[in-house]
């Protein structure tokens, strides 16, 4: 009995126990509340205290951030609240902006993944050469033709640079890319110079020629070709990679009078397409010195990164190489190397040739890199090491393993587990290029415009089974690997809805559907240019999706894209592009 007293005098302390920690647990719990309706009640006040400037409210808010709301506030730069309608119009005071979004989505503001700001800023006064849909030319007589009308419209006097953009061989009726004579043709008093659609090859005249002191007697640049006249060594005006950039970057960069001025332009074009932050790969120095400047004496529309051209940088300036902070809405990212040209101009550096490859060249032709694979991991080791982000244009299949094994070696010796270098196009990634590339952490961006402007064109310079699986989306989605889209502008025009469109689709401009098995959905190419650029660039806390704290930039859209057919993305229209706060771009 003695044993059963003691059993349960012990229970009931046991249960005397559990009871005081259950009611002081209680109290804990009470206090909890009460800290937390203090905290609420806190936070009301400072949104009485400091009303929201905007409060956006709709049935078609897209947070990217797989949350659903049905309003958001912002103030100043900031989104300050998302959520259900009367949780944020706690925020609404008497000069809150009530906007009623109707039947309209508001996006997080679309991230350009990789472009070239400051040639399409200057190709604003450059003579348009492009083929439909961007332009009129479909042949070297319309070519010629519209460069006569440009030198008379310009009154550009005798002696003076000719410069036109955007032509495309594989569009025009001759199949081929004017030469010399065809731009003698058009003056013989003017220096001409035409820029190739990819920006990788060009065509001049002879005064061009001869400015530059190219002849028979030239050799090829190393990583350059300079095409030649059947049977004969004089060059017959079109330069491809390294011999062509030389006449490019040497035109461009002498021309710098009203850079400024075409750079506040290019912003107010790209925020026109619902873009709030924008690249430009492959930088000069000397244009990254007019971005710092205009960023000194006011804030940029939108945001701008530079990714300076390796290239271009001297030694000591490769050395010191560090990327910035954002002032004023602009900052350098990292560094850009380019190892191959593009697909569509048969540029590009291939495990196996071209089916059709370029005039004068065998069935052998792959082409070759831009630059030998030594010199490439002596200036890609020491920025690694330093943790400077890196961008590497990589077409081929050949170019992409190129780059992956400079990264590899370079990891090696100075691990970094969250470089995030991006592999720029990544047009010819093969599954085992992907496997590869997320166990090196790297990024691919694809250049996924492709299917439409070259995708027939490529299915008769690489053949069916190659062409289909360009920019191999669904491959990257299928591995869980990061990656990004994009448009190369000015290649082709920073049009982001139209870039969702061809990623959706994959339409060649035939109507033909290339690689349907590499389709994504909407929501999938939005991704790619809202957060999954934003984790490109290292920003993902501060943009890419419509969250509380992030940067307030903003795209309304004149529909709901996820509802929409996806044969009509390409026209919805953007209606106000909204970027730290501010309003950028509004449609008439």
């Amino acid at each position: 009995m003695s044993g059963s007293c003691e059993i349960a005098k012990e229970a009931q302390t046991e249960e005397a126990r559990m009871k005081a920690y259950q009611d002081h647990s209680n109290w804990k719990i009470l206090l909890g509340v009460l800290v937390l309706l203090v905290v609420a009640c806190g936070a009301n006040n400072e949104a009485q205290v400091l009303p929201a400037d905007t409060i956006f409210i709709g049935e078609h808010i897209i947070p990217m951030d797989g949350s659903q709301v049905e309003a958001v506030a912002i103030r100043g730069e900031r989104i300050v609240a998302t959520g259900t309608t009367a949780a944020v119009r706690a925020y609404q005071g008497a000069q809150t902006k009530m906007v009623d979004l109707g039947e309209k989505a508001l996006l997080p503001g679309f991230i350009d993944a990789h472009g070239h700001l400051a040639i399409q800023a200057r190709i604003l006064d450059f003579a348009n050469l492009s083929s439909p849909p961007v332009g009129q030319i479909t042949s070297i007589i319309d070519l010629q033709a519209r460069l006569r009308a440009f030198i008379s419209e310009q009154e550009i006097p005798s002696g003076q640079w000719v410069i036109g953009y955007g032509y495309d061989e594989s569009l025009l009726a001759e199949q081929r890319h004017p030469n010399r004579n065809d731009l003698d043709a058009v003056s013989d008093q003017h220096p001409i110079l035409l820029i190739h659609v990819s920006a990788h090859l060009a065509a001049v005249n002879s005064l061009a020629l001869a400015h530059h002191k190219i002849g028979a007697d030239t050799p090829d640049p190393s990583g350059g070709h300079i095409r030649r006249f059947k049977g004969s060594q004089e060059p017959n005006g079109v330069l491809e990679e390294t011999a062509a950039q030389s006449v490019i970057f040497g035109q461009l960069l002498a021309n710098s009078d009203g850079f400024a001025e075409q750079t506040r332009r290019t912003l107010e074009l790209y925020a026109s397409y619902g873009i709030t932050t924008v690249q430009d790969g492959a930088a000069a120095m000397r244009d990254v010195d007019v971005y710092r400047q205009i960023a000194a004496h006011t804030p940029l529309p939108i945001d701008l990164v530079a990714y300076p051209f390796v290239g271009l940088l001297s030694e000591e300036q490769r050395a010191n190489f560090l990327a910035t902070a954002y002032q004023n809405g602009f900052r350098l990212g990292g560094v850009k190397f380019v190892l191959d040209g593009s697909i569509q101009g048969k540029t590009g550096f291939l495990r196996e040739p071209y089916t059709q490859p370029p005039p004068g060249k065998g069935a052998d032709f792959q082409t070759s890199p831009t630059m030998s694979p030594a010199q490439y991991q002596d200036w890609l080791k020491p920025l690694i090491a330093r943790k400077v982000p890196v961008l590497v244009h990589a077409n081929g299949d050949a170019a992409i393993d190129m780059m992956m094994d400079g990264f590899e070696i370079a990891l090696s010796e100075a691990p970094n587990p969250d470089h995030r270098a991006v592999i720029i196009h990544a047009q010819m990634m093969h599954k085992d290029q992907l496997d590869r590339a997320k166990a090196l952490g790297l990024v691919p961006s694809f250049f996924s415009a492709h299917p439409y402007f070259w995708g027939d064109w490529h299915r008769q310079i690489l053949g069916e089974d190659r062409a289909k699986n360009i920019s191999p989306i669904r491959w990257a989605i299928d591995r869980n690997i990061p990656f990004t889209i994009h448009n190369d502008a000015p290649i082709v025009p920073p049009d982001m809805m139209f870039l969702v469109w061809v990623t959706v689709n994959r339409q060649t401009r035939s109507g033909y559907v290339l690689g349907p098995q590499q389709r994504t959905t909407a929501y999938e190419a939005l991704y790619a240019i809202t957060m999954g650029s934003a984790y490109q660039y290292f920003e993902e806390t501060e943009k890419g999706s419509i969250t509380v704290g992030k940067q307030a930039d903003l795209v309304i859209l004149a529909n709901n894209p996820l509802t929409a057919a996806p044969d009509t993305l390409k026209d919805i229209q953007i209606i106000e592009t909204i970027s730290r706060g501010k309003t950028v771009f509004l449609a008439e």
